[in-house]
């Protein structure tokens, strides 16, 4: 069964929490991809200004600003794209960054959209690397995730246990980096490590590669 769009429509921080356990599926050319949420990551608007959204709306962010339930892709470090479920009622902003899965679907299909895994857990471990497996990019921006005739879908699971989710510091965001609003099973070994923000150095000879190439933030 989908997950229905009223379970993400209230704040994100509980919509993150009911993320975890449940299941994103997607077709693809080789069969249909799928991995159960094990960390999680929350972003809201105008108060976060760690949030794609916190300075308005634009043709960037549009899909944040609701309805619940549709995916919100985006591109980062001139390389990766990562995947994002919005939340909140239609016209507030907000997501739910989708940062590691545990593959459920056929890990041989699996290892062949991801030949460079050492291990299955680094599978869909990384926000990048979970795009990357399902196969998520610009085209598959805005899509409803509570459909059952879209390509991309969520799959509801059982509502994990209170004791068995963990919270803490969200990754490599340099505003609001203490909040705890990063969310994840206690002991899924996909879970990926944490790594505070480091600011960079910059000097005035250097190009600000950045600002040529967008924001290099992962968060929404």
């Amino acid at each position: 069964m989908l997950l229905d769009r009223g379970e993400l429509a209230g704040d994100v921080l509980p919509a993150a929490r009911r993320l975890l356990g449940c299941t994103v599926e997607v077709d693809t050319p080789d069969g249909t991809v799928a991995v159960e949420l094990v960390e999680v990551e929350a972003y809201r608007g105008a108060d976060d200004p760690a949030s794609h959204s916190y300075r308005g709306r634009t043709p960037r962010n549009t899909v944040m600003f609701g309805p619940a339930g549709h995916l919100y892709v985006y591109f980062v470090y001139g390389m990766h794209f990562c995947a994002n479920v919005s939340c909140l009622g239609d016209g507030a902003a907000g997501a739910v960054l989708l940062r590691a899965g545990r593959v459920v679907s056929d890990p041989g299909i699996a290892r062949v959209r991801r030949p460079t895994a050492r291990t299955d857990r680094e599978l869909a471990r990384g926000p990048a690397r979970l795009a990357a497996l399902l196969g998520l990019g610009r085209d598959h921006n805005g899509l409803d995730l509570t459909s059952p005739d879209s390509p991309v879908r969520i799959v509801a699971g059982a509502p994990v246990a209170p004791d068995r989710i963990r919270s803490g510091p969200r990754v490599g965001v340099a505003a609001a980096h203490e909040l705890p609003w990063r969310f994840w099973i206690d002991g899924a070994p996909e879970v990926s490590p944490y790594r505070r923000h480091t600011p960079r150095v910059r000097t005035p000879t250097r190009p600000d590669r950045r600002a040529a190439r967008g924001s290099g933030r992962i968060g929404p």
